[in-house]
């Protein structure tokens, strides 16, 4: 077993490479790792338990009785000035009296979520998730089961599964690379929402773990799509296993280049041979090929799966202790054809030309995939079999389109999302000149005395404010109709595979989190599963009704996060002529839907412009798992210049605007009002 310690550092951490190229290549496979029938049972168990698990959260995406955290509960039970509204505690009658309304108004709002998730589409779409989750569960369990024992075994095992967590003050920390300052941070928000199983397989050696994570790895890549349900299996599996998320990331980002270097040589070698033998393996495989073959093709002995070495995929994602003739098996059909990989990657890489990409921009201008380019890697080093999506609200420039993302790291293949450039730079400069005007300094000094939702509610704006309000109400509402547009055209580019078969995270702030609002009711629209691991929402101007958010939580596989701030006066001001009775998903938490994170940002956001430089700070608290520590500081410091410059120009516009002439009821007049309009109008020229 010497080879798998041996192996593990060069595969994950760079070693000898010549060393690892000279070993047997029959190496390991799982069934020599596991070298008992109790191992091995363990493991198909483990994956039972794991999809059951799964199984059940999605369940309770649609159960009116489970409601989400103990955190959401606690802001219903508050009044609009943020008070604890049980602070006062009656006794006698009065006691009763409260606590049987109480129990009316919860069993009222139970009613209607019954109600909700009984209505037709929300039933009709459950039914279609639960589907698509058990078509994607059995071939995962069969194929698991194949390799480590039989396919009957594993499916007895996967009907009986009975999964329980591992008792949380018994865990170890996770193990895996040199940890940051960031990865606690990771492993705390990864162990909530992807809880450990408990398995005997946490008791054997790390580097046996990794190999078992690393092969099903490769067995869910040989069902020709790394999907998102396929990446969340493997979530809990690496804390199931005590590993740190980090191994699993440097696994893929390893498995990625030698997926695409072997693809690139046999195009280049014999391009129209080995389309031939493409379409032979192809159609031998989906026949059964592979469950008839058994052990021959999973690299016991190799069998059928020698020819498909000749391409150097089992060499080159053999490594850490895994043997190459296993590695190919473990991958099936994966492991011959460049085709069958280019469509993994999606419309073969970073090559999305504008050609590929105009049926898209026929319905939304400029809509294109900006890769968001790391200094010094080639294409290559660049792809990973996961991608980022990140969309900004508004633009102060063209720039902006990429710079807020650049705090995404390097286990993604990142891309930004560029839409409707003339109509969100507009909104940009409509959007400073307002916060930085004399107006706005009144407005909010008058605000403030009341909750934002009093203002909301009760349309009680300074009429100063009003005044202006045709300054950013026209180029709101122009973008607004164009982040609506940009979303379903989003929506569709991913049915269609434009980013390939890999699972997608999609970031956004403001009507970036609009976008991906619109994107994902689409998505549940037209049931399409198993495309979204995250979505992560930042200050976004939609409403936060349960049933949206039912239908979002459906059709995202891992984690859903709204980001929102009481004290984002400029959302509410904006949002003031839509639907305020469903709520405002950036003010508010969302409520009574499973598995929807709601985290308070207000203490970075104290404005509605502030997302631009806090959203990598918001990443960073959230735990997400990618991200760039430096980026993070540099944004943390443009975050507080932001302030500051706003701040300034406020003070400055309230001292120019300190006329005798001044209405003091208003904070402004037509004539400041003017000015301003030709201020957006100089800056909109200038783009």
């Amino acid at each position: 077993m010497s080879s798998v310690f041996q192996k593990a550092s060069t595969f994950l951490g760079g070693g000898n490479e010549e060393e690892t190229k000279t070993q047997d290549e029959e190496g390991e496979s799982l069934t020599t790792v596991l070298e008992t029938d109790e191992d091995r049972s363990a493991l198909t168990i483990l994956i039972g338990n794991i999809t059951e698990l799964m199984r059940k959260r999605l369940i309770n995406t649609f159960d009116p009785k489970e409601t989400g955290t103990q955190e959401d509960h606690i802001s219903t039970l508050t009044d609009d000035k943020g008070k604890d509204a049980g602070l006062e505690k009656p006794s006698g009658d009065e006691r009763k009296q409260e606590m049987q309304k109480a129990l009316e108004k919860q069993n009222a709002e139970l009613a209607k979520r019954e109600k909700e998730v009984n209505e037709e589409k929300m039933a009709a779409l459950k039914t279609s998730a639960l589907q698509f989750f058990d078509g994607w569960r059995d071939s995962v369990v069969l194929r698991v089961g194949e390799v480590v024992n039989s396919r009957k075994t594993a499916e007895s095992q996967s009907k009986q599964a009975k999964p329980e967590l591992a008792p949380s003050d018994s865990e170890p920390a996770l193990e895996g690379f040199e940890m940051n300052e960031h990865d606690d941070t990771i492993a705390e928000a990864l162990l909530k929402i992807y809880p450990p199983i408990e398995t005997s397989l946490r008791k054997v050696a790390k580097e046996k773990r990794i190999l078992i994570l690393h092969s099903i790895l490769l067995l869910l890549l040989s069902l020709e799509h790394y999907n998102a349900y396929s990446r969340t299996l493997l979530m809990y599996l690496t804390t199931s296993l005590g590993l740190s998320v980090t191994v699993l990331s440097e696994d893929e980002k390893k498995v990625a280049r030698g997926l695409l270097t072997a693809a690139e040589k046999m195009s280049a070698d014999e391009e129209t041979k080995k389309r031939a033998e493409e379409n032979q393996t192809a159609r031998m495989w989906k026949m059964g090929i592979a469950g008839v073959a058994g052990a021959a093709l999973i690299g016991i002995t190799g069998g059928l799966a020698a020819p498909l070495l000749a391409s150097g995929i089992g060499t080159v994602l053999g490594g850490i202790g895994l043997g190459a003739t296993a590695a190919a098996g473990y991958l099936g059909a994966l492991a011959g054809s460049s085709v069958l990989v280019g469509g993994l990657f999606g419309a073969y890489g970073a090559k999305m030309t504008s050609e590929a990409m105009e049926q898209y921009t026929r319905d939304v201008e400029d809509f294109a995939f900006v890769p968001i380019q790391r200094p010094g890697e080639s294409e290559i080093e660049a792809r990973r079999l996961r991608i980022a999506i990140g969309i900004s609200g508004w633009l102060g420039d063209k720039d902006e389109v990429i710079k807020p993302w650049k705090c995404i790291g390097p286990g993604q293949e990142s891309f930004a999302l560029r839409f409707e450039l003339e109509a969100l730079m507009n909104l940009g400069n409509a959007l400073t000149t307002l916060v930085t005007s004399a107006a706005w300094s009144y407005a909010k000094s008058e605000i403030i005395k009341r909750t934002v939702f009093a203002a909301l509610t009760a349309g009680l704006w300074p009429l100063g404010l009003l005044k202006a309000s045709r300054l950013i109400d026209n180029p709101w509402s122009i973008a607004n109709q164009r982040a609506q547009k940009a979303g379903e055209v989003l929506a569709d580019a991913l049915i269609n595979k434009a980013q390939g078969e890999r699972p997608v995270t999609l970031i956004g702030y403001s009507l970036g989190a609009k976008v991906i609002y619109v994107c994902l009711q689409q998505l549940a629209e037209r049931k399409a599963f198993g495309l979204i691991e995250n979505a992560i929402m930042l200050g976004a101007p939609t409403p936060s009704s349960s049933a949206d958010w039912r239908r979002i939580r459906s059709v995202v596989t891992g984690r859903v996060v709204n980001a929102y701030s009481t004290n984002d006066y400029i959302l509410a001001f904006l949002y003031r002529s839509s639907s305020i009775q469903f709520g405002v998903a950036g003010l508010n938490p969302v409520l009574n839907v499973k598995g929807v994170e709601n985290v308070e940002v207000g203490d970075l956001v104290k404005g509605h412009t502030l997302y631009r430089h806090a959203t990598a700070s918001i990443l960073r608290r959230i735990g997400f798992e990618d991200i760039d520590l430096e980026e993070v500081a540099y944004q943390q410091e443009k975050l507080k210049e932001q302030e500051k410059r706003e701040e300034e120009q406020r003070q400055d516009a309230e001292n120019g605007t300190k006329q005798p002439h001044t209405n003091s009821k208003e904070g402004v007049n037509d004539e400041e009002v003017h000015k301003m309009e030709q201020e957006i109008e100089q800056r909109n020229k200038s783009v």
